[in-house]
């Protein structure tokens, strides 16, 4: 049974296909709900993200792509749970070392390496975004991305090659 398929019968009340969708794209989503949120609220927004989905299948459209439809979803969700909390208190993240890229104790260098590097990511295709940050950020393996991305291994390969091509060139050539 395909994604669409799943979610009209979501539509109807049956909770067997949202365990079935859950299965197929809370790996995915939960990665990527990783890059917007701190590790605790993962598991939240992962669930009210099914539980949104659950209310508004009648809604979805077949021409949609699933995965693009929850993913939109699970956005809105981290984005009500983050302003739900308040203005933001962390510390600036910490950059990857970054050879060439930037100077020790230059924080305006660091301040505009940190911008180029988040405009570069941001042009990365979304597939590629995905792998660029299960593997650099949170330093997954190439098995475990494919298995998350739903992807064989040698897609994963080419577009962490792809992504660290684009991010070498965006940044002056100053990655490794």
């Amino acid at each position: 049974m395909d994604d669409d398929e799943l979610i009209t019968r979501l539509a109807g009340g049956d909770d067997t296909a949202l365990r079935e969708l859950f299965a197929r794209h809370a790996p995915l989503l939960a990665a990527r709900l990783r890059a917007l949120l701190p590790p605790s609220d993962v598991e939240d927004a992962l669930q009210e993200t099914f539980l949104a989905a659950w209310r508004g299948a009648g809604s979805y459209r077949p021409e949609e792509k699933a995965g693009g439809w929850l993913w939109g979803i699970a956005r809105r969700q981290a984005a009500l749970l983050l302003r739900r909390r308040g203005p933001a208190t962390a510390a600036l993240p910490v950059l990857p070392h970054l050879p060439g890229l930037v100077q020790p104790g230059d924080p305006a260098q660091l301040v505009t390496t940190a911008s180029q590097l988040a405009s570069a990511v941001g042009a990365l295709s979304p597939a590629d975004r995905v792998v660029w940050q299960l593997m650099y950020v949170e330093d997954r393996p190439v098995a475990e991305v494919a298995r998350l991305a739903g992807v064989p291994e040698g897609t994963v390969k080419s577009r962490a090659h792809r992504a660290r091509r684009l991010l070498r060139a965006a940044l002056g050539g100053g990655l490794g």
